[in-house]
């Protein structure tokens, strides 16, 4: 900044003015005006004017250069129309997202890729916009593209070059899990001794199934093709690996190829593999009964043996945690013991696969599964009674099972019409298992650590969740499989980045507010002298500032200011 001096026939106007940059353009703007001579004699009284102000500027470059930047003054015209075409807001909440981005290394990742290629287009610009923009304003590839100018820091690439780059990403996503994980390493330690496994289909609007994309069992119920995601989280939740398989292909087969990956890839060899029931075949429970391996898997009291399902459900032989007393839940407490979990335990030896089998019950568990009935049981005799000719075929957790066809009355006499019932004969056999939870595991581990450990699955549940709901990572149009799998690849990242962030707030924040407050950061350009945010400062704002060492919640952040947290988020 320097002093200024505009004189006129009868005064001298003191202002300070300084060099800004608009456009790329250095131009001098009037920073404050100090006053005319008269107006400053006559306040300042023997004090020469002019050595004032000079001595005033001087202190105001001090304080800059110390980063104690002086007050700005914006001045707006009530008559003067905005510039058509203009923008002038712009998001600020991605900056979060790309401290995480480069502290995982993905630049590094980015920039091994594009010397193995040599490729001209910038695939780090093209990858972490894919990412950002698959959690703040998840859309296609060309509205990525475009929102992708509302960032703060535009972007640095052609929306042909987001096609070509995700062949690329398709070809290395191997490489980039793989170095992904390595480089996690160095950010905190990873719970990789707990894998959490599961799979889930993403539906396409299209009619015929081609490459990846096939028909089969749409858990979305959607009579389209699919494509399977299978994913691997850790044992604090964050994801670990994942791949992309065709539609129709029996779920149970996607474990072994991606956990081997596991294994020669991330160098990790001993490990306890936690999946459901509808994963748990006898070979993946063999595959981790050897080489230090392990497993835990969900097990259907069901479809247990005879004697084990008698066993099960024998109403005698109950424990507590941290108790040798055994007790009857036929004789429980409805109150008293509602919150309690009792637990019984059992070595088994099927097919050559020696097993501990644990079975919980709880007075809470077996409420809620009653709860879940009865509004099912609600929905089957509202449908019986307004629309039967639309009732069909049901899976086994649809409502329509519990509606009865037949072709007699009650007297056993034949009617020509189909006759609707509730089949109560069904309800009476599903509430025999209320309550009842059962695991199988090799480990030789207490029950109740077992039983802890299961429990986190809700969280590779939620993984999805996140993806299908927050991230809008389906219906996919993509065509090409290549471009599929680079699609999953972004939002497998994606998932990972925000995982870290939600661990960094220590849990606090929902994943909607986190999210949806991400994407309400946004900050009005005032040119030539910084952003002025315009979102609402709150409790996660704050969270977030602290935990991540840099704030953007001043009234103004100076373009110097803005500079250095730029330069702060791409720092490892």
């Amino acid at each position: 900044m320097r002093l200024q001096i505009s004189r006129s026939k009868n005064a001298a106007s003191f202002y300070v003015v300084k060099s800004v940059y608009v456009n790329g353009k250095r131009t001098n703007k009037v920073h404050e005006k100090l006053g005319t001579y008269k107006e400053l004699k006559a306040k300042l009284g023997d004090k020469d004017p002019y050595e004032w102000a000079k001595e005033y500027v001087a202190e105001l470059n001090r304080l800059e250069k110390e980063g104690k930047e002086p007050t700005v003054i914006a001045k707006y015209s009530p008559s003067k129309l905005i510039k058509k075409g203009e923008q002038r807001s712009f998001n600020g909440g991605y900056l979060f997202l790309q401290k995480i981005y480069h502290e995982l290394g993905l630049n590094k990742i980015c920039n091994e890729i594009s010397n193995k290629y040599k490729f001209e287009y910038n695939l780090d610009s093209i990858l972490s916009r894919l990412i950002y923009g698959r959690i703040l304003f998840p859309s296609s590839k060309l509205s990525t593209y475009e929102l992708s100018s509302e960032l703060l820091e535009p972007p640095d690439f052609e929306l042909h070059q987001i096609y070509r780059a995700l062949e690329v990403i398709a070809k290395e996503t191997d490489f980039i899990q793989s170095s992904l994980y390595q480089n996690s390493l160095l950010l905190s330690k990873r719970n990789s001794g707990i894998l959490y496994y599961d799979c889930t289909n993403y539906f396409f609007e299209i009619e015929e199934g081609e490459g990846l994309k096939q028909y089969g069992l749409s858990k979305d119920h959607k009579p389209n093709p699919i494509v399977q995601m299978g994913l691997f989280m850790d044992g604090d939740g964050i994801p670990l690996a994942f791949s992309v398989t065709e539609g129709n292909k029996n779920e149970q087969l996607t474990l072994k190829p991606l956990e081997k990956k596991i294994l020669s890839d991330f160098k990790l060899s001993k490990f306890v593999v936690c999946t459901d029931a509808g994963l748990a075949s006898h070979s993946n429970r063999k595959f981790n009964d050897k080489g230090g391996r392990a497993f835990i898997t969900t097990q259907s009291i069901k479809k247990l043996k005879a004697h084990l399902k008698k066993w099960a459900l024998d109403p005698n032989g109950w424990y507590l945690p941290g108790s040798l007393k055994t007790y009857n839940i036929d004789t429980l407490d409805e109150e008293k013991d509602k919150e309690k979990i009792f637990y019984k335990e059992r070595w088994i030896k099927e097919n050559n696969l020696e097993q501990k089998l644990i079975v919980t019950y709880s007075i809470k568990y077996r409420d809620y599964q009653r709860k879940v009935r009865n509004s099912q049981i609600e929905r089957a005799l509202k449908a019986i009674d307004t629309n039967p000719s639309k009732i069909n075929k049901s899976n086994q957790n649809d409502y329509k099972r519990f509606i009865k066809k037949t072709h007699c009355t009650d007297d056993g006499e034949y009617a020509e019409n189909e006759i609707y019932s509730i089949d109560t004969e069904l309800i009476n056999k599903e509430e025999a298992f209320d309550g009842f939870y059962a695991v199988c595991t090799n480990l030789d581990e207490a029950a109740t650590e077992i039983i802890k450990i299961n429990r986190r699955r809700w969280e590779i549940e939620e993984c999805f969740q996140i993806l299908k709901s927050e991230f809008k990572a389906r219906p996919v149009y993509l065509k090409r499989d290549d471009r599929i799998t680079a699609h999953f690849t972004a939002c497998f990242i994606a998932l990972i980045i925000f995982r870290i962030l939600e661990k960094r707030l220590n849990e606090q924040f929902t994943c909607e507010t986190i999210i949806h407050s991400l994407r309400k950061m946004n900050f009005k350009l005032l040119k030539g002298e910084g952003y002025e945010p315009i979102y609402t400062r709150t409790d996660f704002t704050d969270a977030l500032h602290e935990s991540f060492g840099f704030r953007t919640d001043y009234e103004i952040v100076t373009l110097k200011q803005m500079k250095k947290i730029f330069k702060i988020t791409k720092n490892k």
